[in-house]
């Protein structure tokens, strides 16, 4: 069986063609500036060159027909047609309080997707717009919304419940939900089956690092607490996100800037993080790394600030299993900065963790890189989101 993984976004669509025999990429892509001028296609078939079409995508529709030539390109194609997909999964990334499973689409799921336009403004109609494209380009095809915030449902109350009236979860839905779980999730497995650990009880902490980040805890595979809250805007320092920071710091800057809520909570998404707190150096962990090693101390600082938010969740999540049997680092800086993972694992000594800076001195690889006398283990596990996608679409359509 052939899987088509699609992720929308706004302006954007990323797309792979699994198939799912050997869970090999047969072909991957970006559609960019969907929408906008300058649209590009960048198609990437397994062992073949690189294919660029430049051409207008007026909206998704286009995009998908286009992703759908591609794929069935003479020259650049690995399909003789679409007869050979058989089912297509879309990352959605909010189902609010209705889903906490990936689902078959239907008129119904599409219809909470649209429900929830305003917990995910960004994502939700463009994920929306790549189900019904599908669905006219490839009519008949089942397609399965796998729900970026379904890993969190399994939180229990103590945890997703805002210490605010009632009446606001009851009429809006306000509660914490967690996000880049299918990562999360994903990875917790991963670290249960590589590092033999028990799949009902285990306890897992999985540190999903980049220019956006958070950290979730799974007990047997099942979040019981994650960091990113009714928004990704919460929890960890990231690229230009805030994360955690007192609400009475919006009335302050709205008071004293002239500025209403919305624009400082886009200050707070798109100008805080490591960008606002290295004094405007960049988003780009690299970068900051960069300025840091070369005495800017509001870098320095910013990096600091990011492993301690970081020490700080995983100490809680310690706290709140009572124990941890495996810590995972994943995603861009978690699979790649090999002195923050060195940093961080350093200040968690009085859980036992003990790192082989050998088995650390490693990028993007699927590894142990704690000692073997070590109390805890410590992996680096990376992230496959498309993969994750797909194995939960063949699971509702085989």
């Amino acid at each position: 069986m052939k899987i088509l993984v699609l992720n929308c976004g706004s302006s954007s669509l990323k797309y792979q063609l699994i198939d799912m025999d050997n869970e090999s990429v047969l072909a991957k892509g970006l559609c960019e500036r969907i929408g906008i001028d300058g649209s590009k296609l960048t198609h990437k078939p397994t062992g073949k060159d690189e294919y660029v079409v430049e051409k207008p995508m007026k909206d998704h529709q286009v995009a998908v027909e286009l992703v759908m030539d591609a794929l069935q390109d003479a020259e650049h194609g690995v399909i003789q047609s679409t007869d050979e997909i058989s089912a297509i999964g879309h990352r959605v990334l909010h189902g609010g309080t209705v889903y906490s499973d990936s689902i078959v689409v239907n008129d119904d799921v599409k219809r909470v997707i649209r429900e929830f336009f305003d917990l995910g403004p960004l994502h939700n109609p463009a994920d929306l717009i790549g189900i019904e494209a599908s669905e006219a380009a490839m009519p008949g095809k089942k397609n399965v919304a796998v729900f970026d915030t379904a890993f969190g449902m399994s939180m229990p109350e103590k945890a997703y419940m805002y210490a605010i009236p009632t009446e606001y979860y009851e009429k809006y839905s306000i509660r914490r939900y967690g996000f880049h779980g299918t990562s999360h999730k994903f990875v917790s497995g991963e670290a249960i089956k590589f590092g033999g650990l028990d799949p009902e009880n285990a306890k897992v902490i999985v540190c999903h690092l980049g220019n956006g980040a958070s950290i979730s805890a799974s007990i047997g595979g099942k979040c019981v607490d994650t960091s990113m809250g009714l928004t990704p805007l919460e929890g960890l320092i990231m690229g230009t996100r805030s994360g955690d920071v007192d609400p009475a710091v919006v009335q302050f800057i709205c008071n004293h800037e002239n500025k209403d809520v919305n624009e400082v909570l886009n200050i707070l998404n798109k100008k805080s993080g490591i960008l606002g707190m290295s004094g405007g150096v960049s988003s780009d962990f690299r970068d900051v790394e960069k300025a840091g090693k070369e005495g800017n101390h509001l870098a320095e600082v910013a990096l600091e600030a990011f492993r301690y938010r970081v020490i700080k969740y995983i100490g809680a999540y310690v706290a709140v299993m009572n124990g941890v049997d495996a810590i995972a680092f994943t995603a861009g800086v978690g699979e790649n900065d090999i002195q923050a993972r060195k940093l961080i694992c350093d200040a968690l000594g009085y859980l036992g963790v003990k790192i082989d800076d050998e088995a650390n001195n490693v990028r993007g690889k699927e590894t142990v890189i704690s000692t073997a006398d070590s109390k805890v283990k410590v992996m680096l596990i990376p992230t496959n989101e498309e993969l994750a996608i797909a194995r939960e679409t063949l699971a509702l359509v085989k």
